[in-house]
Order: C-alpha cells, then structure tokens, then sequence
C-alpha cells in the first residue's frame, strides 16, 4: 500500500467509497471525476463500480489489474473457471447476487470468493455473519462476474422455467405406447432436472437453428452436440448419472417403449412454442456400449412453405424444376446424402402442386413435415406396411401425385416405375453423389434401362454448403492458379468480382451463418435416354449433361463463391470434382 501514497487531503478523500479511494490514491482517476461517478451511483441507486465501468473512463480488465496491484490480492480469469465445476451451497445465492460475488472454493474455515471490490467491507461482515466463515478475495473481472453470477443464480435456483415460458409443452402422451411393465420406470422420469434439462436443450436447439441433437453417453462422460448449420458443436456436459432418466424421459414423450434398450427405436415429438409454433422433432435411439445415444432432428414445417425461390436454385435450374412438376406423369429424383435438404426440396414441390383438385400422397419413414391436404402415410414394418405395400394400395386411391420418401429396393422401385408409367406424376428420393450416378445405381438395383429411360423425367442432385455471415465476411486475394484448380474457367477470372472468406463475429458461427443449396438439376433429354438404353456408363452421362448445359455440383458452387455467398474453401469441402 506504501506504493500509492497520494497527497490529497483526508476530509476530501473520506467522501469516496474505499474502491474509488484507492483508484485515486493509485493516479487511475481523478478526485473531482471519482466524486461525480461517486454522486450519480448515489442518485441512481447503483453500484459505484457499475457507474464507473459504464462510463468508459475505465476498462473492467484495467480495473482489475489496479486493484490486485493496490490490494495485493490475486487475479483471476473468470473464463477459464469451469461454471459447472464451481461447489455450491457454500454462500446463501442471494447475498453472491446483491454483492456480485462468486465462491470458488473453501479452504478449512476460510472461504475464497472472486469479487471486483475488495474494498467492500459490508460484503465481509455480511459472509462472515451468514456463514462463521473468513473470507479471502481473490479479483476478477466486473463484466465477466456479472456473468458468472448470472449462470450461477441461474442454475442454483433453476429458472430453466423462466427461459422456456409458460408457453412451453410437449404433446400429450399416448400411455397405451408404453408397456405395463415400463410403468415404475416411468414414475422416474418426471425427475424435475432432467425434465428441465430436456426443456432447455430443446428450447436452446431451436434458437441457435440446430437441425440436429446429440445426446451421447461414454463411460465416464455425456455430451450433448447440436449440428449448427452442418457442423458439429458441444453444447453440454451434463452428469453421466443423469443418462438413464433422460433416454426414459425422451422415450416417453416419443411415445417409445422405455423398458426395450437393446434396439434401436424411432419416435416423434411436438414442442409448443408460443401460441400458435409447433415444432416436429424425429426422434431415433441406438444402443451403445455405455448407454442409449439418441439423435433428435428438429422438423420446422414452415421450411417447406419457404417457397423454390428460398432453396436457392439457380433460374436455369428453378426452370426446370417447374417444367418437371408440371408434367402430368412420370419420375422425378432428388438425390443426395442425409442431411442435405432433400425432404423440404421435396415438400416444396409438393406445396406448389397441392391444390384442392389434386389428390397427393406420400409414404414414408417416417413423415417429417405435416403438410395439410396431402394424404401422408408411415411405415411400419412390424405391422407389414412397407414402401412397396403402401405403393401398392395408393394405386387404389384414385391418386395423382406419389412421393415416396427413399427407393430403397427393387420391389419399391419396381412399383414406383410403374406408377409413373401409368399416367401419376411420383416423386421420390435416392441416395446417390450426383444426377448422373442414380442412373446406374438404379440400373444395379435391377431395374431395366428401357423402364429408366421412358419414366425418369429429372434428377436433382444436391448438397448443402454453409453460407458466408453477411455481417463478417471480407474479401480475400486467391490466386489464380488455385481459382483454375478449384474448377474456375480463365473466363471466369474476370476480375470483377472476388471471392470472400470467413472472419466470425457474434452474430454468426465462425464466420458462418445458415445454408445455401448447390444443385445439379439434370433433365432426362432424348440424347441420354438413348445412352440409358446402351447400358452405358455414368461417366458418358455426365458427358452429355454437360454438353447440354446442366452444371455439375462443384460448378454449381462455383457459382454460389462467384456470387459471395459461401467460400471457396467450403465448396471444395462439400463437392468432389
């Protein structure tokens, strides 16, 4: 203390509280600023140091580092501390919220806890009165205390309530889904944290625009993973104790049987958000080696009612879309890997042809988006209603559209052909790498070339690229051997546009926000129903789908980096050329 010694008067002084003492006595502030802050904090009702970092006359990190200096008590970082790892019930929550502080740790009768003022006296007597404990300051940060202390008081009192509102609710639960002798189970999983911790997840999911939760067991951890826009992200490392209750939890509200553990099961459930929000989540578990991982896909049903213009073809490739949906019969295939957009593509075009004197059904496993005035049918196995059976029977429902959600054999594939030949417009799914490829898969399935070539009218390959931040995104000099290795053509390298990368920033995911579609949309000409009838290969395909102009998938991002709204590195991780 002998370091800062100052020369001002004690009368002048003694009006400040001991934090604002100590910032003058060390040259951070001036008397008559510190007595004006001082005031205000007065007037206000707040916190002399709440007024001061408000102010901008000093930084909470500068603040810090003066009063571990003044003090002499240790610094921490508040962001490499664990919340989660933090023990509790050591200090009454609402003396840590009125004083903002954080209890580390206790060390015999003596308490460590993170303050931002070690000046405050009130705060010590106030400690030692509620607990007979000592106390040892260590400083941090005041912004980076005012989080911790909102996430401990948050977890301490489990407001998870308060985040999800009153508005928040499952569907209800079909009791006779769940086996008789599931039901002592069953009284086991209302355990109010994991309910809440189900909640928030699912709440959290939703706002961050996840498609995907992961909830993985290992043997001594759990995490829980949300793929944000295609990509992998840990979110939470709840309790492995907690792993049990929270598949029986979710199993319940999907209306699975929670006493079978040793197959995988598939399941739905319905959030409510707001008054008139429902979101679909399909629900799968799989049996590990330490527990149950389940994967829950979030099923917005507005996507499909974004319109062809949101999807992000191309107008070439839009065009031939449209032509193809209008079309009174045959095939149209869109292919792809999981995950990349085929099912709302799909429901897409069934949105523009569900019109009242149009009778449209649709089977598959399961049914992801609820669309009103189409007939949607699930498979069930166990019960025999499979692709081909269910086939089977629509072509007894006077229809005119089918969309089938996956050919995944001769049979279903064999039915779908023929329901395209005989005067309906089918829809379907195939899982393929691009247009010309599905082709041949589908003559390896067994299917006759003749019966390919007369009924496929279009193939849609497509895939999903991460789209550039708007609000980050910076423009980066490549050069322009790497452009021509990528796939650009010299004409291309115009220099009049550039391509751009990622930077991050708080609105985005590392300099990545949403997704944008790159399509190979592939009309069946005469030219390659000739070559489906030779029997040739997918590589003469593509040939001839170039030559009439249909762009390959790495070309169609080309395009998409061209127009700065992906990267070309992010192109070249999605597409192979």
């Amino acid at each position: 203390m002998a370091a800062i010694e100052t020369n001002l008067p004690p009368s002048s002084a003694s009006a400040l509280p001991g934090l604002g003492r100590a910032l003058v006595m060390a040259g951070k502030l001036d008397q008559r600023f510190a007595e004006e802050i001082y005031r205000k904090a007065l007037a206000k009702r707040s916190s002399f140091i709440a007024e001061l970092t408000g102010s901008g006359a000093l930084t909470a990190a500068d603040l810090a580092h003066t009063l571990s200096l003044a003090f002499a008590v240790p610094l921490i970082d508040l962001d490499a501390v664990d919340v989660q790892q933090l023990p509790r019930g050591l200090l009454d929550n609402k003396i840590c919220q009125d004083y903002r502080l954080v209890v580390l740790g206790k060390r015999q009768n003596r308490l460590i806890v993170a303050t931002a003022d070690p000046s405050d006296q009130q705060s010590v007597e106030k400690i030692k009165f509620s607990t007979q404990q000592n106390v040892d300051w260590v400083i941090a940060e005041y912004d980076k205390l005012l989080k911790m202390v909102s996430a401990i008081s948050a977890t301490v009192a489990e407001s998870i309530n308060s985040i999800v509102g009153n508005d928040f609710e499952f569907d209800d639960m079909a009791t006779d889904s769940v086996s008789e002798s599931a039901n002592a189970s069953a009284a086991e999983v209302d355990d109010a944290p994991v309910v809440k911790f189900l909640q928030k997840m699912l709440v959290d999911a939703f706002t961050m625009r996840a498609s995907d939760l992961h909830f993985e067991p290992y043997e001594h951890t759990y995490r829980v993973r949300f793929r944000i826009d295609g990509e992998l992200r840990e979110i939470a490392s709840p309790p492995i104790a907690i792993k049990d209750k929270l598949a029986s939890r979710i199993k319940v509200i999907s209306k699975m049987d929670i006493s079978e553990k040793r197959v995988p099961q598939d399941g739905k459930m319905k959030l409510k958000i707001g008054p008139d929000r429902v979101i679909d989540f399909r629900v799968s578990t799989l049996p590990t080696l330490f527990g149950e991982k389940i994967v829950i896909r979030i099923l917005d049903p507005s996507s499909a009612k974004l319109g062809i213009d949101a999807l992000g073809y191309e107008p070439v490739e839009k065009d031939r879309i449209l032509q193809a949906i209008t079309r009174p019969y045959g095939m149209i295939l869109v292919t792809g890997p999981t995950g990349s957009g085929k099912t709302v593509s799909l429901y897409t075009c069934l949105n523009l042809l569900n019109k009242p004197g149009v009778n449209i059904a649709t089977v598959e496993d399961p049914s992801e988006i609820n669309l009103p005035g189409v007939n949607q049918v699930n498979v069930n196995e166990k019960a025999g209603l499979t692709f081909a059976a269910a086939l089977r029977s629509f072509l007894r429902q006077d229809p005119d559209i089918i969309m089938v959600g996956e050919i995944r054999d001769l049979e279903t594939a064999d039915i779908a052909i023929k329901a395209a030949q005989t005067g309906h417009l089918v829809l379907s799914t195939l899982h393929t790498n691009d247009a010309p490829s599905t082709l041949t898969r589908m003559r390896n399935m067994g299917i006759a070339p003749f019966n390919i070539a007369s009924s496929v009218l279009l193939i849609s390959a497509q895939r999903l690229a991460r789209r550039l931040c708007p609000s980050c995104k910076t423009a980066i000099d490549i050069p322009q051997k790497a452009l021509l290795e990528a796939g650009f053509k010299a004409s291309d390298l115009t220099g009049n546009w550039k391509p751009y990368h990622p930077v991050g920033c708080t609105a985005c995911n590392n300099g990545y926000k949403g997704r944008v579609g790159l399509y190979q949309v592939m009309p069946i000409s005469e030219e390659i129903q000739r070559i489906i009838l030779r029997d040739a290969s997918a590589l003469e395909i593509g040939e001839q789908a170039r030559f009439e102009g249909v762009n390959t998938l790495r070309e169609a991002g080309l395009v998409k980096v061209k127009l700065g709204l992906t990267s070309l590195e992010e192109v070249l991780a999605v597409t192979n050329e």
